[in-house]
């Protein structure tokens, strides 16, 4: 197959704009990693205007798909996890053109991952995780079991993924491969939750202590990035935070976690005067 597509990669690796080609085939009949297409060529761009264009392919029997993405919008997926699919493409691929060694860099930093990108990474995944128990908590409170379970599983998960990273490794789309391994306890607690004898409702509410007390001890962790930033200044109003370059990519939960950080005591909230009588502006900034 890789042959046949030649064509479609050879005329675009002699464009400037071409970063580099990675080709992907199936290797098992099931094949979710590649859209069960029995190949995918994936072409990294620095620009177009369209962010990602596909197209898919026949030939005989066999069927392909052509992925054209910006350097930008791949950038955003390795940091969001927004497409774990294409982690596995950009580490696992055949290298069919590598301009510059732009596509061995990447390797190298995927599995370096920088001191600066792990932190905001961990923001993330704390973000996520952060939501996902207080929604499932409020859910199990209200009786709402099934869906309090599937919030809770999705926690698990952010606390793993958060765990992986912390320990300095990019987390795979098998994360539960690598946090077996790298903290056993976490784990146990996903094993509980799916296979747990108990009744779900049980279940739920020993899941629910003990992410809480997962979610205390990670938090410094958790919010390293955002204790950072607010550090930078003596203190900040919420829509300056929330405006904040670095801070875009957790913004919808940056309410939640100012709360979770206040709460904790990690910042303070500071009350400044506004032109309404006993209203306040509500300032937010670093607890010494």
């Amino acid at each position: 197959m890789e042959d046949i597509l030649r064509p479609l990669y050879q005329e675009r690796a002699s464009n400037e704009n071409t970063l580099g080609v990675l080709f992907v085939e199936k290797n098992k009949p099931f094949s979710p990693g590649t859209d069960h297409f029995d190949s995918i060529l994936l072409i990294i761009v620095k620009e177009s205007d369209q962010p990602l264009m596909i197209k898919h392919y026949e030939f005989e029997s066999t069927s392909a798909a052509l992925h054209i993405v910006t350097e930008q919008l791949l950038n955003s997926w390795l940091m969001l996890g927004t497409n774990r699919r294409a982690v596995d493409w950009v580490m696992n691929g055949k290298v069919l053109f590598n301009r510059n060694e732009y596509i061995t860099r990447l390797r190298d930093r995927l599995h370096e991952f920088p001191a600066e990108e792990r932190t905001h990474k961990i923001g993330l995944e704390f973000a996520k995780l952060l939501r996902r128990y207080n929604d499932g908590k409020e859910l199990f409170h209200s009786g709402h079991y099934l869906d309090a379970f599937n919030n809770i599983m999705h926690a698990l998960h952010h606390l793993a993924r958060l765990s992986v990273i912390e320990h300095g490794y990019y987390p795979e789309v098998t994360v539960w491969n690598q946090v077996k391994m790298i903290q056993p306890e976490i784990f146990k607690l996903y094993e509980e939750l799916v296979t747990g004898e108990e009744t779900i409702d049980k279940r739920i509410e020993l899941l629910l202590l003990a992410s809480e007390f997962s979610l205390s001890s990670k938090t410094k962790l958790g919010a390293h990035h955002l204790l950072g930033i607010i550090k930078q200044k003596d203190e900040w109003a919420y829509h300056e935070l929330m405006e904040h370059e670095e801070v875009q990519d957790y913004a919808i939960d940056l309410p939640m976690i100012l709360t979770h950080l206040k709460d904790k005591g990690y910042i303070k909230g500071i009350k400044r005067e506004t032109k309404s009588k006993n209203l306040y502006h509500r300032y937010y900034s670093i607890k010494e």
